[in-house]
């Protein structure tokens, strides 16, 4: 079969692989349909995050299950699934107590599209096919409800839209318990992280502002329900936020996020930190309460809860830069600066 690898900075091809077999009763053999670039991507592509070559890339999308294991029950030949893109056994204590990121069955960071940094590489999605060890745990189907016209606003379920969950959805009922004008969010973004958080924290009824100085993230974020702020952080006399949400992976700006956050409330971060040490202002943050989470989300654990939150059809596609067609992916991925989908269809 075929898979996409990075050769080096600005280059990708095609490489001619063996095809994945089921050797388990209790795998899968899926077919990527839809795939789309995360946002450690496009730092690769662009050559901001380096790499060593010679690795199958690819780790978010939909696809088409296509054979089974004689144990699995969750999925049939046919479904439309998302694959989350950690693998996670689904029955150790990790994986039981919702920590699918770092389950117990497989070395950490075991998952699909990122070998240089993974524990165990599942290969990646822009693959002919993907080989699921683990298929009733991992493979969530995509509803019936779910318009396939729409799939491609939705193919970064697999991590990108999880990880800007986990910044508003978890704080969802202390939103609600908020006078209506305290219900507010404020998301430092870039990329396509910060969208969807804003997108999310929008569908859940809360106030976004959404600050940034890429005037095509600015105006999707407007599609997408915030109020958008062309400026490189919060001001200094902003009222503060229950809730902040920082995705740019610069400190300094963190640091403003953390300020933007009021007493008891809680920051959340997505960056990747390549520097040796990040100061963080401990003890004005111990003074106010202020909750700080980071770490890499336990995707398998929360796509349930997003596919419920968009159950009501709230579009997330403003933040689909654009849609391209499966063969062209070895000239378009080393282009991309924003969220691009590869399509089959």
């Amino acid at each position: 079969m075929r898979q996409l690898t990075f050769e080096e900075v600005g280059h990708y091809a095609w490489r001619e692989v063996a095809d994945p077999t089921i050797t388990a009763p209790g795998q899968a053999l899926v077919r990527p349909v839809l795939v789309a670039c995360c946002d450690l991507d496009v730092a690769v592509a662009r050559g901001r995050l380096a790499l060593p070559p010679g690795h199958a890339v690819g780790h978010e999308g939909l696809g088409e299950v296509i054979a089974i294991g004689d144990e699995v029950t969750n999925v049939r030949v046919g479904d439309r699934v998302v694959v989350p893109f950690q693998i996670s056994c689904g029955t150790c204590r990790e994986c039981r107590r919702g920590a699918t990121g770092s389950c117990g069955s497989v070395p950490l960071m075991a998952m699909y599209g990122m070998a240089p940094l993974a524990g165990l590489d599942g290969g990646g999605f822009l693959s002919d096919l993907v080989l699921v060890p683990y298929a009733d745990a991992m493979l969530i189907p995509v509803p019936d409800t779910v318009d396939p016209a729409a799939l491609t606003a939705v193919a970064s379920l697999s991590d990108n839209i999880p990880d800007a969950w986990r910044g508003v959805g978890p704080y969802a009922g202390e939103l609600a318990g908020l006078d209506p004008i305290d219900r507010r969010v404020l998301v430092v973004g870039r990329l396509s992280i910060g969208l969807y958080a804003a997108a999310l924290a929008a569908a859940m009824g809360a106030r976004v502002d959404y600050v940034d100085t890429d005037g095509q993230r600015l105006a999707s974020a407007e599609k997408l329900g915030a109020v958008a702020h062309d400026r490189e952080r919060p001001g200094k006399d902003w009222d503060p936020y229950p809730i902040t949400v920082h995705t740019s992976a610069d400190p300094a700006l963190l640091a403003a996020t953390l300020r933007a956050t009021w007493p008891d409330g809680v920051c959340t971060d997505t960056g990747i930190y390549q520097q040796y040490k990040v100061e963080m202002p401990l003890l004005p943050m111990y003074t106010r309460g202020v909750r700080f989470v980071t770490g890499r989300v336990n995707a398998r654990a929360v796509i349930p809860q997003v596919l419920d939150l968009l159950a009501d059809g709230y579009d997330l596609s403003p933040v689909v830069d654009r849609v391209v067609a499966w063969e062209e992916a070895p000239s378009v991925w080393p282009t991309m600066t924003a969220k691009t989908v590869f399509s089959r269809a």
